[in-house]
């Protein structure tokens, strides 16, 4: 089953409304915005870490980067580094490299997401595919993710 199949059979089972929509093909999630035209405050960007010896989910948004102070501190770790594409692809078995959504659970991966994104009425995010984009309410996607919340991004 695709990853974007799966998020459909949770969310529908859930009760969550949800769109699901086809674009070019787009690496950078601020691109992503830009192509969607839609704020890029509402694109959540997966960033992986591995903190200690744990790969954690980090989701913040598009503009936002991450302030690996603040992601110490959040996760209490003395080790935080990025992780490499080659690195976590097998994680995300059905899943392009890089276009995981941002539902840990669903890879046995802790997800942490910025408070940032708490504030947006809705949020887009791959599809397990550089041309598939989602779309839930924010307060839908707390309820299913079940994110730790915390504040480690900078502008």
């Amino acid at each position: 089953m695709t990853c974007r199949k799966r998020l459909e059979k949770i969310f529908r089972e859930a009760g969550v409304k949800f769109s699901v929509s086809k674009h070019a093909e787009v690496y950078s999630a601020q691109r992503l915005a830009g192509l969607l035209h839609i704020p890029g405050e509402q694109i959540a960007k997966v960033v992986m870490v591995k903190a200690d010896d744990e790969w954690v989910m980090l989701v913040l948004p598009a503009p936002y980067r991450l302030d690996f102070a603040k992601v110490k501190r959040v996760l209490k770790a003395k080790d935080i580094r990025l992780a490499r594409e080659e690195e976590f692809a097998s994680l995300f078995p059905d899943c392009e490299v890089g276009a995981m959504p941002p539902f840990g659970g669903l890879y046995n991966v802790r997800l942490c997401v910025d408070r940032t994104l708490t504030t947006q009425p809705e949020i887009a995010f791959p599809a397990g595919s550089h041309r598939e984009i989602m779309r839930i309410t924010y307060a839908d996607f707390e309820r299913i993710a079940q994110p730790m919340v915390g504040d480690f991004s900078a502008r």
